[in-house]
């Protein structure tokens, strides 16, 4: 239950003796949250693969569906294909597809497991986007492929748009069209560019407000085909100021990975019960699921206090992951499955798991031990003294 770590700055080391795993009661078969709770999942890359890792992909299939079989087990839905998935950053389109299709296939033995799939632009290169009507295509692509699998759509940022468009009005058109043709009512993704710099000024501004003002110009257009928006800009003025500007029939699902346990608890402030709260649609839910779970089921169960109390100390594990260049938190995320026995291995799709320092996961295994989120504590410490070993420390 010992091991010596790296110093924040690296360049001292310092015994660490962990606390162990968290008294979190494993949720019920059956339970049901009073809140829509979806974990964005991470891929497991296949480490045997004789590939090149930076220009190619290749997944462990069955290790990265059994994944998403214990997000399930736990309560929780699987956003599928998302930038959590390496989607954009290592994931392909074909790639993409074929998860989603897996997934489906594996949800339907999990009754009442929800799944919803990221619908987006990315097998168009932006550099090779002329028009938003390059964009209508390639949104029209994608979703035909997913509808035609069953799947629910999260309709993507798309870089490309974010190149091509030259004002609110473009944005407007293009989700016109992808709404009017979507089967069922899909999830919007705001995804700040602080997870993805190609991103910045969508919507059609670098103003926020003004920003905001589109997408809900675009909801207020379409009410009954939007189920929900989920918003990634890490300001929760923002999200709640939004929120209670949304149609009642729509949902705000929180993206906030720094302030989500107050966003999802809600304010009680607004007409309508989804002006209130956020539901959710994390990347975190990945890396701390046995604690997402039983916090939902506390608060479903009217304890906000337990709720507070299991999420408050995920929250400085989850700003630890998400921090600057936040776009490379999916290193994070993957580590906590390897040090937690749900992966054999540390490589991610990409190349990725480079994109943090030794340092960086140490501070990240003390903060998963304070939350409770070592699982398993032998293994943990076998494995990080594996990777210090790996850089140079034994």
């Amino acid at each position: 239950m010992q091991i010596t770590l790296p110093s924040a700055d690296g360049r001292s080391l310092a015994p660490y003796t962990l606390r162990g795993p968290g008294a979190f009661t494993p949720t019920a078969p059956g339970t049901h949250f009073n809140r829509v709770a979806f974990s964005a999942a991470h891929v497991v890359a296949d480490a045997r693969a004789a590939i090149d890792p930076w220009l190619q992909c290749a997944v462990d299939w069955d290790a990265t569906i059994a994944y998403r079989q214990r997000l399930w087990t736990l309560g929780l839905g699987v956003a599928e294909a998302m930038d959590t998935a390496q989607r954009g950053m290592g994931l392909d389109w074909p790639t993409s597809l074929e998860l989603i299709r897996r997934s489906l296939d594996a949800a339907r033995d999990h009754p009442g497991a929800l799944v919803a799939s990221g619908c987006g632009t990315d097998h168009l290169a932006p550099e090779n986007a002329r028009s938003v009507d390059d964009v209508i295509r390639a949104y029209s692509e994608q979703m035909a492929a997913i509808e035609k699998l069953g799947g629910r759509l999260i309709v993507m940022a798309s870089r490309a748009l974010a190149r091509v468009a030259k004002s609110p009005a473009d944005y407007e058109r293009v989700y016109a069209h992808v709404l009017s043709q979507a089967r069922e009512p899909v999830i919007l993704h705001w995804l700040g560019d602080m997870f993805d710099p190609a991103l910045a000024g969508y919507w059609g501004s670098a103003d926020i407000p003004r920003a905001m003002q589109t997408a809900l110009d675009v909801i207020a257009a379409h009410p009954h085909k939007v189920d929900g928006i989920k918003i990634s800009l890490l300001d929760k003025d923002r999200e709640i100021e939004m929120r209670r500007r949304l149609p009642a029939n729509v949902r705000m699902y929180t993206g906030d990975d720094f302030n989500y346990a107050e966003l999802i608890a809600g304010d009680g402030v607004g007409a309508h019960a989804n002006q209130k709260q956020s539901d959710a649609l994390l990347g975190i839910f990945d890396a701390i699921a046995p604690a997402a779970s039983a916090a939902l089921a506390a608060l479903a169960a009217g304890d906000v206090a337990r709720f507070h109390a299991i999420l408050e100390p995920t929250v400085p594990l989850s700003r630890h992951i998400f921090k600057a260049p936040t776009r490379f938190y999916k290193t994070g995320v993957v580590f906590m499955a390897w040090i937690n026995g749900h992966q054999d291995h540390f490589a991610m799709v990409g190349g990725q798991q480079s994109t943090r320092s030794l340092s960086h996961f140490a501070e990240l295994f003390r903060l998963a031990d304070a939350a409770g989120l070592i699982e398993q504590p032998d293994l943990a410490v076998r494995r990080m003294k594996t990777l210090l070993a790996m850089h140079g420390i034994e």
